[in-house]
């Protein structure tokens, strides 16, 4: 079957699909500076490559993406000072309280549709990470399903070092969408203002070097999509969700969480000068509704 996102699949063709794998794929990214010579969308797009090329070898459905992410607050309001500076970042960033209950939303909404595990992608990697580990192993203890959230940098760290539009992720879009780059405009100068966000390994980016960063996060996940389909071969009769019960499990279980990492600059980190931009968002206290 050549189809292989939701949106493309007849009622009869997704049964199939989920039949053979009952695994879900939810590619995670952000609009974000990565230089003036990246697209803007580097991290979505990484992550819906590595899930259509799994899915190709592994089986399961990749849902639709979603290009929202967690930034601006805790330690990412400093790294955007030093980073891109005062001016418009172009960004698809939302407060990790709406990340957060939106995440918990579409396990739901996977849940309901029949799946029996989920694959979370995130090319954006942060602070936010290990909250998110935290809400997708409380989801999972909670109800019958298998949740594993990373990202790429985590399924290729034995080999490569990750980075923010340096010469890890450049070379990764370089090699699947190389039009979305333009090496010509490659910054000269080191201010957070030229450089927008670019990390200073840019300029060693290659197109083979990132396919085999793709290749081996494509691999790895594989393997964790094979093991996580066999995990959930057995079928449950299960009741749907309810808002309702996706309310009262926030409500029991997350909001007793006493630390969310990306709510508080880093220990030791300097805090944002009073008159940036990034002032605001930089001590949010809770995650709430």
């Amino acid at each position: 079957m050549s189809k292989l996102h939701w949106p493309e699949l007849l009622p009869s063709e997704f049964k199939a699909r989920q039949a053979e794998c009952p695994v879900v794929y939810l590619p995670i990214g952000l609009c974000e500076p990565h230089g003036p010579i990246s697209a803007l969308g580097l991290d979505s797009l990484k992550a819906v490559h590595i899930c259509t090329e799994t899915a190709k070898i592994a089986g399961g459905i990749i849902a639709p993406a979603v290009g929202y992410h967690i930034h601006e607050a805790g330690p990412s309001a400093r790294w955007l000072e030093d980073n891109v500076g005062e001016q418009n970042p172009f960004m698809t960033s939302i407060s990790p309280k709406t990340f957060f209950l939106l995440y918990v939303d579409q396990l739901r909404a996977f849940y309901n549709a029949g799946f029996k595990a989920v694959i979370a992608l995130s090319g954006h990697g942060g602070a936010h990470q290990e909250d998110l580990k935290v809400v997708s192993d409380a989801f999972m203890k909670e109800f019958d399903i298998n949740v594993w959230y990373g990202t790429d940098f985590e399924l290729t760290a034995e080999r490569f070092s990750g980075d923010h539009a340096g010469q890890y992720e450049i070379s990764a879009l370089l090699s699947i969408r190389p039009d979305l780059i333009d090496l010509s405009v490659m910054p000269a100068g080191e201010d957070a203002v030229s450089r927008f966000a670019l990390h200073e390994s840019a300029g060693k980016a290659e197109s083979d070097y990132g396919k085999q960063i793709m290749h081996t996060a494509i691999e790895n996940l594989a393997d964790k999509v094979r093991l996580m389909a066999i995990r959930s071969n057995e079928n449950r009769d299960r009741k749907p969700l309810s808002f309702a019960d996706i309310e009262s499990f926030w409500n029991r279980t997350m909001k007793s969480v006493e630390k969310w990492s990306c709510f508080q600059p880093r220990e030791g980190q300097l805090p944002v000068s009073m008159s940036s931009r990034w002032k605001a968002n930089e001590y949010l206290t809770d995650v709430q509704p």
